[in-house]
């Protein structure tokens, strides 16, 4: 039965299924072979980098059917959890050479999640993009550097501000008042703002790059 399901799903649902799948083996061989359990926090992160992807489907599925206060609603959920998806690059900075195991498999193991949550962060962009483009037509630079940019901010915030997503309910004071010291003091934050324009256009490239890549794939399957 899970067999037939999986067969039945268009191969790029098989292939984020096959890429889970590997990111959870490596994790597990690790933990098995070492003893140890450091990277077991990237399946929790990962966990966090499909919420948005999961939640972008249910809306391109349902949005003909729902209404616009509520799909304004479910938009708003989905920009503060769209830096989990790309969040999760940062993890390499946890790569350290150790005496365990070789540096080339922790290296393959993070890249593995990394690689995984973009991808998801990728699709999940896309499919808000479609909806914003038919919805209100939205001009593409429009909708992706500024949404770049909130993810860059994102990721600086839970990367070094140490805040989540769910901050913004149960901690907001604390996560404005870190924010707003980070705005009005530019010079003294200039290489955390260089971090975030850094990680802007870098976002943006990613994101472009395998889009434009979809379409040549698309074109060329047209022309056959």
């Amino acid at each position: 039965m899970i067999k037939n399901y999986f067969l039945n799903k268009n191969g790029l649902y098989q292939i984020l299924v096959l890429l889970t799948a590997f990111c959870l083996a490596l994790v597990a061989f690790r933990i098995l072979y070492t003893g140890e359990w450091m990277f077991a926090f990237l399946i929790w992160n990962l966990f966090l980098a499909y919420l948005p992807y999961s939640l972008s489907s249910y809306i391109a599925r349902e949005e003909r059917h729902m209404s616009k206060p509520f799909l304004i609603l479910l938009l708003i959920t989905w920009l503060l959890l769209i830096p989990n998806s790309f969040y999760i690059i940062t993890d390499l900075f946890h790569l350290r050479k150790q005496d365990v195991i070789p540096l080339w498999y922790d290296l393959a193991l993070i890249m593995s999640f990394a690689w995984n949550g973009l991808i998801v962060g990728v699709l999940s962009v896309r499919q808000v993009e479609k909806i914003l483009q038919q919805r209100w037509h939205v001009y593409e630079w429009l909708f992706i550097l500024p949404l770049m940019y909130l993810n860059a901010l994102g990721i600086f915030i839970g990367r070094y501000l140490r805040f989540n997503s769910w901050d913004v309910i149960t901690n907001p004071v604390a996560l404005i008042k870190d924010v707003v010291y980070l705005v009005i003091h530019p010079i003294r934050n200039r290489f955390d703002w260089c971090m975030i324009i850094c990680f802007t256009v870098l976002l943006s490239i990613f994101y472009l790059t395998l889009k434009k890549m979809s379409k040549m794939n698309e074109n060329e399957k047209g022309t056959q």
